[in-house]
């Protein structure tokens, strides 16, 4: 298999923030000539142009600090991101990156965008440890056919290596990129473990490593400072003469100039990462039994709800732990082999579905994942690894016809629990690799066969359980697994043989060949947990013990990354749409309660995005810069900022310490936010900055026993006359051809430009203010102390121009924007009026990012007007309902319904629930169906899912047929919910329902089952 790499904005963001922030820099390539050092080894280094040397230009003096603080402080507004008063240091830049999301791929994609824009070649990253070191010597490996595509050209890379110092001088000799990889531990040193790099060296010709590569003016990349960066590497680092450096973590400690920010927030909330869900097993603190009893789940369906337990079981060979299902009114004593312990009352009472419980006739309750009497550390293991491969199974049969290869990783602290030798040196099974088998066998053998479950059946018993898991270790002399060398102090170890074993079976890993490929249970040992990063981890289990200290971002960071299938595609929102979340899950085994483990994790995900603000108040909006979708900016003054704040304080949308209430999530989900009329026309980017805050329940890992219910197809309603008939009218599949006049285009944008742009010039204003008293340190700290009275705008002999040395390439930034042709744009620009065209030389900037938005509004009204839908002979079967696994929690999400396509329906918000409640009594109603994600219409701005299907009975209303997206209150629609993109998706859905049915399917946005109703019967 090789991996795919896709262009994703975010990525191509942060790399353009690097790349502005020396706008005005020339493209330059010096030479200079190399230090040869006192003796020649080499013939073919005696003449003066192998000696030539190529290194990065220095920042030209005509880009001057001030102007690159500008530039900063422009990028961080754009941002979203609190302005730096000042350079720190020439010059530092941090880029916030969440872990999973793709850092080294983006700073690579950076170099490429660097040498592009100013010639830049020399790259050094530094990293903090050997695993982190591998990993990015393995990206840039798998990466570089991609990028050369892109590019055309391919970076040279290396690691650093004391012992092969001929990489140096070709690092610097080499006029192509070049970059070297170093760990923190090669140059951090001195006294008697003074390094290599530091000493002049016989066989590098008396020259000192060092200074071959400080003469290059390198770019340093630091990956993950916040490890890198002591005090004394700090130091170190400076002997390197960078030109920048560049640093990237996905938590900073030290905020130098950040230009880019995608932490934990954005990235889960963008769906670039898994959504994490948390199996908690919590011990029970009570002294009403010794016995041992866990529940494992509750089943609930149509009938009567069960429940599987575990409890001890007393047979031939002895007394050891049973799962079984069970209903109510079972009695443990009776099936436990009459073990004395179970013989007081444990007889199941109660089986509730509302709250996943059980409860038996002596009074013993248990909730889902809790264990009550004696257990052992080992015990808990068990419970650990059995909970493991349950949820491995689940997960893997409901991505099996995706194509993706599903991977469970176990952490252990001793290869001994897992992997024995004898005196022999014979191996065999430890303890948890006993474990494993013995689990794995008996849920495989009680294992319930689905209908369509055929071929996943095959590739199962296609797999012996002894070759269906492995161990990735350390290994000695003699082939055998060792624990690996961790230095005090550190949680990680660098043994490079067992980094290099996990490398290179990465993509062997992701191979769902069972004859290949087998293994898809892992185990490993905890120091070498950086090493791990493979995207198709859908299960962590740390069977630690409770001695152990592991920060439990570092636990679910090695699964965080978006999944593969079995092309090497990555399964994102550009493949799933909003089903990538669903697809998208690591269930982390837990050895505690789900709560508390959550508390834990939520905790660290805090300390990690300190940055971020923690409650809405008048200072999050004051001075902040918004823009409408027309391009216009405005400034929020003091004034502007009261309002907001009384309106949402008004809508019940904050409560008194500034947090976001429940009302606020669930307008936003309905699409009823009510906002300031003082904003109107600016409502998504104000909601942009409140969503800024940090609030844990906005990303709060789900409980991965709360989706008690899955739903299952109504045969008979999928068989019905009525919903034949629907699915017959809905189900072509159709191709959009986009023939629009670009002379048209060119006309539209002129006029439009014309009318339209309108770029702030630049100027000077004079403010006046006095410090009347001070009345806190706090005031001082806050500099509020000095009261503004008042401002006014210099008047100048001359108007101020942008500076002249730094260039810009108007057309093909606009290009570039905009997406059309070179010469389009060249008659678009000559078209427009002088003035209108005069205004680039005041504010060039703006004047590109007004201008492209201008003329991007007038592309995209033409693909609308100009498209056109054709049927095809390809159809959706009703396979994109029976194979998706769609699971809900009652009474949460999830309701029981009588004419849903399914037995539940699982709503998104209340505005969903309410108009599915409706439909499900109306008498007029034959059948509906919340249509899946696997059912979409192609669009020119991406795949658009429509809500709704519906069937009503012929002769009650006039439309028979109607497919509906639901949105929130229709007369909040112009801002709150339709934005330019799902406007023109909308478009184009009531286009394509037109080509497939001839009308006789409708399609619109309604709000409420009334409004349905008043447009059914029109």
């Amino acid at each position: 298999m090789k991996l795919q790499f896709k262009h994703q904005k975010f990525q191509a963001d942060a790399a353009k923030a690097v790349v502005d922030v020396f706008a005005g820099q020339p493209y330059l390539t010096p030479t200079y000539m190399m230090d040869r050092g006192n003796r020649v080894y080499q013939p073919m280094l005696d003449s003066d142009e192998d000696f030539t040397g190529w290194a990065n230009a220095r920042i030209i003096p005509g880009l001057s600090d001030s102007q690159i603080l500008e530039h900063i402080q422009k990028i961080q507004r754009d941002n979203q991101i609190e302005p730096s008063q000042s350079l720190e240091g020439k010059y530092n830049l941090t880029i916030e990156m969440e872990t999973g999301v793709g850092k080294t791929y983006t700073y690579i994609k950076t170099m490429y965008e660097l040498n592009k824009a100013y010639g830049w070649t020399k790259f050094i990253v530094v990293v903090p440890s050997i695993a982190i070191r591998e990993g990015v010597y393995k990206t840039f490996q798998v990466t570089q056919d991609h990028f050369a595509e892109e590019y055309g050209k391919k970076i040279r890379f290396f690691i650093y290596n004391s012992s092969q110092l001929t990489e140096i001088d070709r690092f610097a000799s080499d006029s192509s990129i070049n970059v070297m990889i170093i760990n923190s531990q090669a140059f951090n040193a001195r006294g008697k473990d003074a390094r290599r790099i530091y000493m002049k060296l016989d066989e590098f010709r008396s020259r000192r490593p060092i200074d071959i590569i400080a003469k290059t003016n390198p770019v340093l990349i630091i990956d993950e400072p916040q490890s890198v960066e002591g005090k004394q590497t700090k130091e170190r680092l400076k002997e390197f003469h960078p030109l920048l450096t560049l640093r990237y973590s996905a938590t900073p400690r030290d905020y130098y100039n950040l230009i880019y920010r995608l932490d934990a927030m954005d990235a889960y909330n963008k769906k670039l990462v898994k959504k994490i869900s948390v199996k908690g097993v919590a011990e029970m603190g009570t002294t009403a039994t010794d016995s041992f009893v866990y529940l494992e789940g509750l089943n609930l369906s149509k009938s009567a709800p069960t429940a599987t337990i575990q409890f001890d079981f007393k047979g031939k060979s002895g007394i050891r732990p049973v799962s079984r299902i069970v209903t109510e009114g079972y009695n443990l004593f009776d099936n436990s082999g009459e073990l004395p312990e179970y013989k007081d009352g444990f007889v199941v009472k109660r089986i509730d579905g509302r709250d996943d419980s059980i409860e038996f006739l002596n009074g013993v309750k248990l909730y889902v994942g809790d264990i009550v009497g004696k257990t052992d550390e080992n015990q808990l293991r068990r419970i650990q690894i059995r909970e493991t491969i349950i949820s491995h199974i689940h997960r893997e049969q409901e991505l099996f016809n995706k194509g993706i290869k599903v991977l469970s990783l176990f952490f252990i602290d001793e290869v001994d629990h897992y992997r024995e030798y004898d005196e022999n040196g014979q191996p065999h099974n430890g303890v948890f690799a006993d474990m494993f088998e013995q689990e794995y066998k008996d849920i495989i053998g009680h294992l319930q066969r689905k209908f369509g479950d055929d071929e996943y059946m095959q590739y199962l018993d296609a797999i012996p359980v002894e070759k269906t898991h492995a161990g990735y270790f350390s290994i000695d002399k003699k082939g055998h697994m060792i624990n690996g060398k961790v230095k005090k102090k550190e949680q990680t170890s660098d043994d490079i043989d067992a980094y290099d074993l996990i490398m290179k079976n990465k993509e062997l890993l992701l191979d769902r060949n069972p004859k290949r490929s087998p293994v898809r249970f892992i185990f490993s040992h905890s120091a070498l947990r950086e090493g791990w990063d493979n995207p198709n981890v859908f299960q962590i289990c740390t069977l630690k013990s409770s001695s152990s200290e592991v920060r439990k971002r570092q636990e679910v960071g090695r699964g965080m990354r978006l999944c593969v299938n079995q092309d090497g595609e990555r399964m994102d929102v550009s493949v799933l749409g909003n089903d990538v979340q669903n697809v998208n899950v690591l269930t982390v085994i837990a050895s505690e309660s789900y709560e508390s483990f959550v508390k834990g994790l939520q905790s660290e995900i805090a300390e990690d995005i300190v940055d971020r603000p923690r409650a809405v108040t008048k200072d999050l909006f004051l001075n902040k810069v918004i823009m409408d979708d027309q391009g216009n900016e405005m400034t929020i003054d003091s004034d502007m900022a009261n309002a907001i704040i009384y309106d949402l304080i008004s809508n019940r949308y904050i409560d008194k310490k500034g947090s976001l209430t429940d009302k606020y999530y669930e307008d936003k989900a309905n699409g009823e936010l009510k906002l300031a009329d003082d904003v109107r026309g600016f409502e998504q980017p104000v909601v942009k900055i409140i969503d800024s805050i940090y609030d844990p329940r906005a990303m709060q890992p789900e409980n991965a026993r709360s989706n008690n219910v899955e739903l299952h197809v109504d045969e008979e309603k999928l068989n019905s006359k009525e919903f034949k008939a629907l699915w017959s009218k809905i189900n072509a599949k159709s191709v959009y051809v986009v023939d629009f006049d670009t002379e048209e285009l060119v006309k539209n944008s002129v006029i439009v430009l014309n009318a339209k742009l309108h770029v702030p010039k630049i100027y000077f204003k004079i403010e006046s203010g006095s410090m009347e008293k001070i009345k806190s340190k706090e005031q001082l700290k806050d500099g509020v102390a000095f009261v503004k009275e008042s401002s006014e705008p210099c008047k100048m002999k001359h108007e101020i121009v942008a500076n002249k040395n730094v260039t810009y390439d108007l057309i093909g930034r606009i290009v570039e924007a905009t997406g059309l042709t070179r010469k389009a744009i060249i008659q678009i620009l000559t078209g427009i009026n002088e003035a209108t065209f005069n205004q680039f030389k005041y504010n060039p900037e703006e004047f590109i990012l007004k201008a492209s938005q201008l003329i991007n509004d007038q592309k995209a009204t033409a693909i609308i007007e100009h498209i056109t839908y054709s049927v095809l002979s390809d159809h959706y079967g009703t396979d994109i309902f029976t194979e998706p696994t769609i699971k809900g929690k009652l009474g949460t999400n999830t309701m029981k319904v009588k004419k849903h396509l399914y037995d539940h329906v699982v709503y998104d918000s209340t505005n969903e629930r309410d108009f599915a409640t409706e439909l499900d009594v109306s008498k007029d109603v034959a059948v509906y169906v919340k249509l899946p994600d696997g059912f979409y219409i192609s669009t020119p701005v991406g795949h658009y899912n429509p809500d709704w299907a519906i069937a009503f009975y012929e002769g009650h209303v006039k439309h028979i047929y109607f497919v509906v997206e639901t949105k929130g209150s229709l007369d909040t629609l112009h801002f709150n919910h339709i934005t330019p993109t799902e406007q023109a998706k909308i478009d184009c859905a009531r286009k394509h329902f037109q080509a497939i049915s001839d009308d006789s399917v409708v399609y619109d946005v309604v709000d409420s089952y009334t409004s349905l109703m008043e447009k059914v019967m029109k």
